[in-house]
């Protein structure tokens, strides 16, 4: 005996944008062996993932043995500022201040030369480095691996990953003013206090239909976010990797809540450039890529770059820029950053500053960039805590 199925009728209350995604499923498989290393916590995994990713904040991009070994034994200090102590660690196996007390030595010369050679052959024999000792695209994907889990594992010990915050979760957008009450007002938006309050002014024991105060919703729709990062100055080691995680901490909240992330790195030029979108492992992978570079700062030129970027509609533009030092390129480079600014907000995007390390003067330009681009300013006390800031940053958008 068959039952009938009844089927009530559906409505579309919301439509959005299908987005095609392209890839390879070689590429996936990688990848995917990749992430679980990094899942299984296999050391050997994580400590090359480190390594790629402390290459790429310091600007380095291929790895010589020979190159290695003449700066750590002829400058050490030379050797340990350009490489780091990560880096040192991880080619050599051994400790850095072991290094530097050792190295006039010959049988630890030699001892150490091998250790180079026998280390970055490894590195080659797992497709980390290319054959010219280069970073290979596999070393990327390790890095971007790595750093995606360790942001996530920050997050969620500051107690931000589950943040629930967002303006969807009013299903008629955020409380504005209040109004009458009237048939047809949801429950769950009666404001409770400017009712009681007006009660009683007018002398009354009880609420009445007539007290009854509601709040008017008002929706800010989709949020497009571009996260503008400056790559020059002395932006490198730990500062660049911690603005890294914090853009991927915010591409992962904003896309994760459908709201569009965009991503701009500058230093004296635009260098790299993704208009707001839904492509989390496009995002990652470029700011993975990111890469300290001895240039000027150009602020200018990373906001018209946003104007150019953000959707010509009606939407909530927002532009976030992180910097640690202000402009230093163009003939009048405060005027021309602050007529940037205002063209800026003529097309409706507001500005918030994320600043590291400003001087007195630095910091009251960024106040007016920010004061005119309706955005707010943050001084970073701790670089570890500028994850925190920038998703603090994306929710008051929100």
């Amino acid at each position: 005996m068959q039952k009938a199925v009844m089927i009530s009728d559906t409505s579309i209350k919301e439509i959005e944008e299908i987005e095609e995604l392209n890839g390879k499923l070689g590429s996936q498989n990688e990848e995917d062996k990749l992430m679980k290393s990094v899942l299984n916590n296999d050391k050997k995994a994580i400590e090359d993932g480190k390594l790629i990713r402390e290459s790429l904040n310091k600007g380095i991009g291929s790895f010589t043995p020979e190159l290695i070994f003449e700066k750590l034994i002829n400058n050490y200090s030379i050797a340990k500022d350009l490489y780091g102590e990560t880096i040192i660690k991880s080619i050599t196996s051994y400790d850095p201040n072991y290094i530097e007390r050792n190295r006039k030595f010959p049988e630890f010369q030699k001892e150490l030369k091998k250790k180079i050679q026998d280390n970055i052959e490894q590195l080659k024999e797992a497709e980390i480095l290319n054959e010219d000792n280069s970073v290979s695209e596999t070393g990327i994907k390790l890095a971007s691996i790595t750093m995606f889990n360790e942001e996530l594992d920050n997050l969620q010990a500051k107690g931000i990953l589950g943040e629930k915050i967002h303006k969807k979760d009013f299903i008629y957008g955020d409380k504005e003013d209040v109004k009458n009450y009237k048939t047809g007002d949801r429950y769950r938006d009666l404001a409770l206090k400017q009712s009681i309050k007006l009660a009683i002014r007018r002398n009354k024991t009880e609420l009445t239909k007539n007290e009854l105060k509601t709040f008017q919703r008002q929706s800010k729709g989709q949020i497009y976010v571009i996260y503008a990062l400056d790559a020059s100055g002395s932006m490198k080691g730990s500062k660049v990797d911690a603005c890294k995680k914090a853009g991927i901490a915010l591409a992962y909240k904003a896309i994760d809540k459908k709201d569009k992330t965009g991503l701009i790195i500058f230093g004296s030029e635009v260098k790299e450039e993704i208009a707001p979108c839904l492509d989390f492992p496009l995002l990652l992978d470029k700011i993975t890529r990111i890469k300290y570079a001895r240039e000027e700062t150009d602020i200018t030129k990373a906001i018209m770059k946003s104007i150019e970027l953000f959707p010509n509609r009606n939407v909530t533009k927002h532009l976030l820029l992180i910097t640690d030092a202000m402009p230093t390129k163009g003939k009048n480079p405060e005027e021309e950053t602050i007529e940037a600014v205002s063209l800026a907000r003529n097309n409706k995007i507001t500005i918030s500053l994320v600043g590291i390390g400003l001087d007195k003067k630095s910091e009251k330009l960024a106040e007016k960039i920010t004061e005119i681009g309706n955005g707010k300013f943050y001084v970073v006390k701790d670089i570890e805590d500028v994850d925190k800031i920038v998703l603090e940053d994306y929710y008051s958008v929100i």
